[in-house]
């Protein structure tokens, strides 16, 4: 990089403005060293001064001089007076003040605007900075905001933390200059306190970056991809004039007939790409994407670290020495010791307004992050065009699934359908209903409450024949295939994006990111390396092992152990909760309270457990990412899957243990009347209404799946981004100096974005999706219906999200990805498990296998007449223990011999009376091979499901072999024009030698430079 183009920092200082000041901006002075060294300075004050070249030489004396003797009040007034709108030549931060540079970065710092004093002391203390080190206005007073220069003043006392920040800053820009990047400082913002450092990368640097990164870039070359013939052709042309509405309005969207072969950029074959606008061969996606690799690589070793006077210089030297030699500082860990409070990419300009221009961030609010084209196809192109890959596959897997919840949500309503036709049909719940069958039940709770008949649960029978049909049975065989298709269905999905966005053979490049460490491993390995040092131990390949991080292990351990114990002790409290709550309304003197017992408790405790839910997930995802940084991981890929590990076991154990609990705990272990199960020796433990407790499992389910969705997925989604950024926007406003030239000033597309919330990364959303797609297959036998709510959720979930990134956040770091990484294995383990947990919910919870032994065992005439009388057992009220019989045994108008319990017990005639009878035995084994059937034959047809669908597209395999044998005959082809060139050149060396010059024959003579064959340039074409 040559000296003229580098920044406008840090150019010795004068001592007063001379008449060599001529040229100079903001009051530095010429640099010394002759005529040469004066027109390099004079190439980087053309480049970055916002004055019009021809009045430039003018002008810049009088502020040079105004500036000095402090008269200047205002830097925006004279810019006012000289341009109608000085930022519009840059677009308003998009471009650097030439207008021609675009800017590809921003790092964003806080500092202290110092007085004149203390300013001419420190310029005067660190004149030996190295040129481009410093920003001009940081070294100068603002104009008309700074107090004038007085020599005689005492110096005020230094903030030492702040210049040691500055400090690092001056190094690490001047090292960024060295990598060849070129910079531009502002200041002068609307917002207090806060400087920004604008980044461009020109053509050289990005080149060199994009072959040292391996970047795939089309070149000339096109082929024709294989289509489609004969039926599918025409299938799919039908197709695409039928799904043309819902298209979105973007180009290239459209399935391509021809593509471009793509190669890793090399500098040596740059006549293979398509380089006649080098402004858009990198795109801004590609562009940030560099820039940020090269502010990773590049480290500040703070060596000009100054401790200043008094005090400060008793400091440690020697510690300091270490510190220097040991101290590497790169971007991650400059944002993490505060030395930058931000870094980030712009966004391509304004979304929405009037006379805004066309750019593609607008066009995908438009297209995209929109409520009202929710209806439409992902543009999944321009989203990784913009974003990056690793956001658009988890876009793109999104909308897969919430595809694939189509056909389950179909099926779900059939199925919920036929529960409403056969409702009455079903023989048991009729009997339950029948009020001449006349059966007693024995109390639900002990003293306060009464006998009561079956058939005032008859509401609650009849709704449980809803989710508990023969149909349920097929449904969750479906979902199970459904979960075993999806997956298959997604790495298919995936395998063409690959395809298509260039990304097969990715793998060297991940594992270059992969080793990358994270600032925070960096530090304390610089923190055990100079405890090492100061005991004289070798120090060399210092790293962290088990022992270090062995205290974080017993931490993360307990913590989490610690943590499942709370969620099942809140559990146990709602449990108590419902005990009580059930004894209290019984001594309520309403028949219709005490009527609506059970819906009220369940409710209720529903409700409890949802609110718990819901914090509780808040405070287990920050306690998970805690735990995650103090175990210090290397690199960011083994944080984020550390972090997803810990968020989604406690996550997953929050949401689910309530619905666990009453799938295959509740009235498992209560006893029988006369011998209950007691919780700490006083509250019994809750039975299952008569008709089981499958419908009190829809309810919690339903209850908690809608109430996350709407409470935490969509409103706190939508309510708490929008509450952080008002709340940012009141301290900016408050901390903002009220100028006029301030508030008439239009922002700069850095500083709106700077008041966008940061990116946080793809965890939160995706753990949302897998607790709601352990909601959809886990328990999906006791609620058909959640594929459907899912579907609803997540078509506004989509445009929620995209909104999100599009207008709330500021522009994410690009990340290259292939795949969805842990997730992927995280769906398949909750697959697997949901086939597991949908048999013993069939089995234990559901009476479809009690059925199925009373209807081919026990039936007398083969139908189901006298199922509710087989499942109940008699008790003589005789055999109530002290203290235990109802109050009032006369509440129903007759005293009580015999009252009925559910559960498969010896009557009291019997000899064993209340033992556990031969048919609990027949039920439990018809349970058990229910579970062993059904789990592997649904495991069995999942696997076949899977051998059978190939992971890769039969055309995308083509497509890919047909790359490589292009490009290897691409690569025959240039060598073979090589060789002809070679031996076309040694050819003609041979004549000149074998035909010497003859003076009086000078046509015999050959040219006397050799003239070689032209050489055959490559200008690509179509294969």
């Amino acid at each position: 990089m040559q000296e003229g183009d580098i920044s406008l920092e840090g150019l010795p200082p004068r001592e007063a403005p001379t008449a060599e000041a001529a040229g100079a901006v903001d009051g530095e002075g010429a640099p010394p060293g002759g005529p040469q060294a004066q027109a390099a300075t004079m190439r980087v004050n053309e480049k970055y001064s916002t004055l019009p070249a021809e009045d430039r030489s003018v002008h810049i004396i009088n502020i040079c001089a105004i500036e000095d003797i402090g008269y200047l009040p205002s830097e925006g007034t004279l810019l006012n007076s000289l341009s109608v709108d000085p930022d519009a030549k840059c677009r308003y931060g998009l471009y650097f003040r030439d207008g021609r540079r675009k800017v590809d970065y921003i790092l964003v710092y806080h500092h202290k605007r110092p007085s004149g004093s203390r300013t001419l002391a420190r310029r005067v203390q660190h004149s030996d900075t190295p040129f481009g080190a410093r920003s001009l206005k940081q070294d100068h007073p603002l104009p008309g905001k700074g107090a004038p220069l007085d020599v005689g003043a005492a110096e005020p006392p230094m903030d030492y933390h702040e210049d040691d920040k500055r400090l690092r800053r001056e190094e690490y820009e001047g090292n960024l200059l060295e990598a060849g990047l070129e910079l531009e400082r502002d200041e002068d913002t609307k917002i207090h306190g806060v400087g920004f450092v604008k980044i461009h990368a020109p053509w050289n640097v990005l080149c060199r970056e994009a072959e040292f990164l391996k970047l795939k870039m089309p070149t000339k070359k096109m082929y024709h991809i294989n289509e489609t013939r004969g039926l599918l052709k025409k299938i799919n042309s039908v197709l695409q004039k039928i799904t043309d509405p819902i298209q979105p309005k973007v180009a290239d969207h459209r399935p391509q007939t021809m593509k471009r072969l793509s190669y890793p950029f090399s500098r040596e074959k740059q006549h293979l790409f398509d380089l006649s606008d080098k402004d858009s061969f990198f795109d801004s996606k590609t562009r940030s994407t560099i820039v940020y690799e090269i502010l990773k690589r590049t480290t500040c070793t703070k060596a000009k670290y100054s401790m200043g006077q008094g005090e400060g210089r008793k400091k440690d030297s020697a510690l300091l020495s270490k510190r220097r030699k040991c101290g590497k500082y790169g971007i991650t860990s400059l944002l993490a010791n505060g030395v930058y409070a931000a870094a980030y990419p712009l966004h391509d300009g304004d979304y929405e307004g009037e006379n805004v221009e066309f750019n593609d961030r607008k066009l995908l609010y438009e297209e995209w992050a929109r409520y009202g084209v929710f209806y439409k196809y992902q543009p999944i192109d321009l989203v990784r065009k913009y974003f990056g890959e690793k956001i658009s596959l988890y876009f793109a897997w999104l909308g897969v699934y919430t595809q694939m919840l189509i056909p389950a949500s179909v099926v779900g309503i059939i199925v919920f359908l036929y529960g409403c036709a056969t409702m009455d049909e079903n023989i048991p719940s009729m009997e339950m209903c029948d009020q001449r069958y006349n059966i007693t039940m024995c109390p639900l709770c002990d003293k306060t409450c009464s006998y009561w008949k079956m058939s005032s649960a008859c509401a609650t029978a009849r709704a449980s024949h809803l989710f508990d049909n023969p149909a349920t049975v097929f449904f969750s065989v479906f979902m199970a295939l459904w979960a075993a298709t999806f997956m298959e269905h997604w790495k298919r999905k995936q395998m063409r994006l690959n395809y298509r966005w260039d990304l097969t053979g990715f793998e060297e490049e991940e594992e270059a990111v992969k080793d990358h460490p994270r600032a925070e491993y960096e530090a304390r390995v610089l923190e055990k390396s100079l405890k090492k040092e100061s005991k004289n131990k070798e120090t060399d390949k210092v790293k962290l092992t088990w022992r270090d991080r062995f205290p974080a292990y017993l931490t993360n351990m307990v913590s989490i152990i610690f943590m499942i114990a709370v969620t099942f002790a809140i559990v146990l409290g709602v449990i108590i909760y419902r005990i009580s709550m059930a004894a209290a309304l019984a001594m309520n003197s309403s028949p219709s309270v005490r009527s609506n017992i059970r819906v009220t408790v369940t409710a209720t405790a529903v409700i409890i457990n949802l609110v718990v839910i819901i914090l509780l997930d808040e405070v287990y995802g920050c306690i998970a990412r805690w735990l995650t940084k103090i175990e210090v991981p290397k690199t960011e890929k083994s944080f984020e899957e550390r972090l997803i590990f810990k968020a989604f076991l406690l996550k997953f154990v929050n949401s689910y243990t309530p619905i666990f609990y009453v799938a295959f705990f509740k009235g498992r272990f209560v006893g029988r009347p006369g011998d209950y199960v007691y919780i700490f020796h006083y509250f019994r433990m809750e039975e299952c209404a008569p008709g089981g407790c499958l419908m009190e499992l829809c309810i919690q389910l339903s209850i908690i799946m809608l109430g996350k969705q709407l409470i935490q997925n969509n409103l706190f989604e939508i309510g708490i981004p929008k509450m952080k950024k008002f709340i940012r926007y009141l301290r900016l406003k408050r901390q903002s100096p009220a100028h006029h030239e301030e508030s008439v000033k239009r922002r700069q597309r850095y500083e709106v974005d700077y008041n966008l919330e940061p990116f946080a990364g793809l965890t939160p959303e995706y753990m949302e999706m897998i607790i709601q797609f352990g909601f959809v297959t886990l328990f999906v036998a006791s609620f058909p219906l959640a594929p459907l709510f899912a579907l609803l959720n997540n078509i506004i979930e989509i445009r929620l999200d995209a909104k999100k990134f599009v207008t709330e956040l500021r522009r994410p770091v690009v990340v290259r990805a292939k795949d969805i990484g842990i997730w992927y294995n995280i769906l398949r383990g909750i697959g697997k498990l949901a086939v597991i947990i949908n048999a013993f919910v069939i089995s234990f919870t559901s009476d479809f296998i009690p059925r199925l032994v009373y209807l081919y065992m026990y039936s007398k005439d083969g139908t189901m007449h006298g199922f509710v009388n087989h499942t109940l057992s008699s008790f003589n009220v005789s055999d109530f223990q002290n203290g235990t019989a109802p109050n009032d045994p006369l509440d129903l108008g007759y005293e009580v011999q015999i009252c009925r319990y559910k559960d498969y017990r010896e009557p009291p005639w019997s000899e064993n009376k209340y033992d556990i009878s031969k048919d609990f035995w027949a039920v439990l084994a018809a349970r058990l091979a229910f579970v062993i059937v059904f789990q592997n034959l649904v495991m069995f047809m999942s696997d076949f499901v899977d051998w059978v669908i190939p992971d890769i597209p039969k055309d995308i395999s083509q497509q890919i072999h047909k790359e490589k044998v292009l490009m290897v005959e691409l690569f025959m082809r240039e060598e073979q024009d090589k060789q002809q060139l070679l031996d076309t050149w040694m050819e003609k060396e041979r004549q000149k030698d074998e035909a010497p010059c003859n003076h009086h024959n000078p046509k015999a003579c050959p040219d006397s430079l050799g003239s070689p064959a032209p050489s055959q340039a490559y200008h690509g074409g179509v294969l």
